[in-house]
C-alpha cells in the first residue's frame, strides 16, 4: 500500500468520514419547547435525544455507509492498480462512491422528514454531503488529483571532488566518489610492486590527462548522445508499459516516488522501477525532475 498516492481529494474524503463518525455519537432530535407555561410539563416527561447508535436503521444507512464507503475508496486507491479488484463487477472505488452518495441521499430525506432536528443528524448530513462530494469530484477536478504528500526533494549534490556525492537526483543516495591515481586532492596508492614513497608512472597521455572514462559514460543505445539517466517522480498517477510495445501495463508509477529513467525514446522514457522492472513512461507531462 503507497500512502503516498493519496491526492487532496481522498485528503477531504478521509476529514468528511472522521467527522460523520463523530456526529453519530450527538443527539439525532432537538427537544421541544420546555419555556413558558410548558416547563412543568416538560419536567415530568423525558426529553433525552437519543443519538444514531440507538437507531439503527440510521446508523446504517447514513453514518456507517458513508464511513464504510470512505473506507473502500481510501484502500482502493493506496493498493497497487495492476489488477483491479472487483465486487459484483465494479471496481472498488466505485462500490465506495455508490456508498456515499446513498449516504448523501439517505440523510437528506431524514433531515427533511424530522421536524426537530439535533447536532449529530445536522453535522451528519453536511459531512455526508461533502463526503459524497469529494468521492466524485476526485478524479474530475484537477486541483482535487494533486498528491496529498508531495514527493521529497532530492538532496543537493556536493561538488565535485569534496567526498561522496549523492546520486543524480536520487533523494539520499550517495556513491563513493573515486579517487584514482592523478585525481586533483585525492590520496595516490602505492601500486603492487613498487617501493612505498615511490611514485607510479605517470599516464602516456600528454599534461597527464585521464585516458580512460569513467564506466557506464556511454549513453544507452537508442538515447540521444547528450542523454543522462535521472531520477523523476510523476504527479499522477501513470502506466508503464511493457517496452515489447504490449497495450496492456506492466506497472503503474504513483505520485511520491522516485523512478529512474535510463533512455529516451522520442517524447516517450524508459523508466526504471525499485523491483528492477523497465517499461516505457508514454506520458511525461509535468514530470518532476531529481
Amino acid at each position: 500500500m503507497n500512502i503516498r498516492s493519496l491526492t487532496r481529494g481522498d485528503g477531504v474524503v478521509i476529514g468528511a468520514a472522521v467527522l460523520l463518525f463523530i456526529a453519530s455519537f450527538l443527539a439525532l432530535t432537538g427537544g421541544p419547547d420546555c419555556s413558558g407555561a410548558l416547563a412543568k410539563y416538560c419536567e415530568a416527561q423525558d426529553y433525552s435525544s437519543i443519538n444514531a447508535w440507538e437507531s439503527l436503521n440510521t446508523l446504517m444507512s447514513v453514518y456507517l455507509a458513508g464511513v464504510i464507503g470512505a473506507a473502500i475508496i481510501i484502500v482502493s486507491r493506496a493498493l497497487p492498480q495492476q489488477q483491479p479488484r472487483k465486487v459484483a463487477g465494479l471496481d472498488l472505488a466505485q462500490l465506495g462512491v455508490a456508498l456515499t452518495i446513498f449516504a448523501a441521499w439517505t440523510a437528506l430525506w431524514t433531515i427533511i422528514s424530522i421536524g426537530s432536528a439535533g447536532t449529530g443528524l445536522i453535522i451528519g448530513v453536511i459531512a455526508a454531503l461533502i463526503l459524497a462530494g469529494g468521492a466524485v469530484a476526485t478524479p474530475l477536478v484537477p486541483a482535487l488529483k494533486v498528491a496529498l504528500v508531495g514527493a521529497p526533494k532530492p538532496q543537493a549534490a556536493a561538488p565535485y571532488g569534496a567526498g561522496p556525492n549523492p546520486g543524480y537526483g536520487y533523494p539520499g543516495a550517495q556513491q563513493q566518489a573515486g579517487h584514482g591515481y592523478g585525481y586533483p586532492g585525492g590520496q595516490q596508492q602505492p601500486q603492487p610492486g613498487q617501493p612505498y614513497g615511490q611514485q607510479a608512472p605517470a599516464d602516456g597521455t600528454a599534461g597527464g590527462q585521464a585516458g580512460a572514462a569513467p564506466m557506464g559514460a556511454a549513453p544507452a543505445a537508442g538515447a540521444p548522445a547528450d542523454f543522462a539517466p535521472f531520477w523523476f517522480a510523476v504527479p499522477v498517477a501513470r502506466p508503464l508499459y511493457g517496452e515489447d510495445g504490449s497495450p496492456a501495463p506492466i506497472a503503474e508509477l504513483a505520485p511520491g516516488t522516485w523512478y529512474l529513467a535510463v533512455e529516451q525514446r522520442g517524447q516517450a522514457l524508459i523508466a526504471q522501477t525499485q523491483d528492477g522492472r523497465r517499461g516505457v513512461l508514454q506520458d511525461t507531462t509535468g514530470i518532476q525532475r531529481g
